[in-house]
């Protein structure tokens, strides 16, 4: 072989490690061991293998189910079977979980080279289209939701302005002729305070024109703070799920 070829082999037994390694290591192959199926799930995502040899009887997650896991994250990788347990039970759970061959103990040095053969030829005439082809399928999907989240948050963007939008527009028309003539008045005031009698007068009718306006702004308030919360209330609930949609 020109190339190393990694392969990573799962058992709780030293042994099967120390085999492959010295069987394999002279025919171009890197050997990674794991003593239990948790530890090599972590190997399998911190680094790529071209196969994986595990068996089937190990503490805590099982050789099949380690296979089940590796396929449906890794479907490229072959995954073979080691046992001295081999109950038909167990072979129809690998065989539907996708490994590519079962490697029977007692291993022979024979038997792992043929075996690590058969899985690395299993990928290398496709080895690299279905990676390419999940990696592309993975993108679009990823893209598609992004596309979705923005037509998502445009949506409800444009109901938020739909519905506060008249309300605002109302508020514009009922209170903008208040505003306008509360300028002109406090403009007129203050020119005229600037003359001594007149400014006492004016403090006069400043403080008669509060106390009979006080029941006609607290009437105002009663009258629009239920639109004014409510469109408060719509905007940010408009903008928290806008928030939302963007985080996921």
């Amino acid at each position: 072989m020109s190339a190393l070829h990694k392969v990573l082999v799962v058992d709780d037994d030293p042994v099967v490690g120390k085999s492959f390694n010295r069987v394999l290591s002279e025919k171009g192959y890197i050997v990674t061991t794991a003593e239990n199926a948790q530890q090599a799930l972590d190997m399998l995502r911190a680094e790529e293998y071209e196969a994986v040899f595990t068996d089937i009887k190990m503490p805590g997650m099982d050789g099949v189910e380690l296979a089940e896991r590796v396929k449906a994250q890794r479907p490229w990788t072959p995954v073979v079977i080691i046992t001295g347990y081999g109950t038909a039970e167990n072979e129809r759970r690998a065989q539907a979980a996708g490994v590519s061959a079962f490697l029977r103990k007692p291993l022979s040095p024979e038997a792992i080279e043929e075996s690590a053969a058969n899985a690395l030829h299993e990928t290398e005439p496709v080895d690299a289209e279905p990676r390419e082809a999940i990696r592309v399928e993975e993108t679009v999907r990823v893209e598609g939701a992004r596309e979705e989240a923005a037509e998502k948050y445009s949506g409800l963007k444009f109901t938020a302005m739909l519905v506060a939008g008249p309300v605002l527009g109302f508020f514009y028309a009922v209170l903008l002729p208040f505003i306008g003539i509360a300028a002109l008045a406090w403009t007129a005031g203050k020119a005229f305070a600037r003359i001594p009698v007149v400014g006492k007068a004016l403090r006069f009718i400043k403080n008669v024109a509060l106390f009979l306006s006080a029941p006609f702004v607290g009437l105002a308030y009663v009258v629009l703070f239920p639109f004014v919360g409510t469109a408060m209330l719509a905007w940010m609930g408009a903008k928290a799920l806008m928030g939302k949609k963007e985080a996921e």
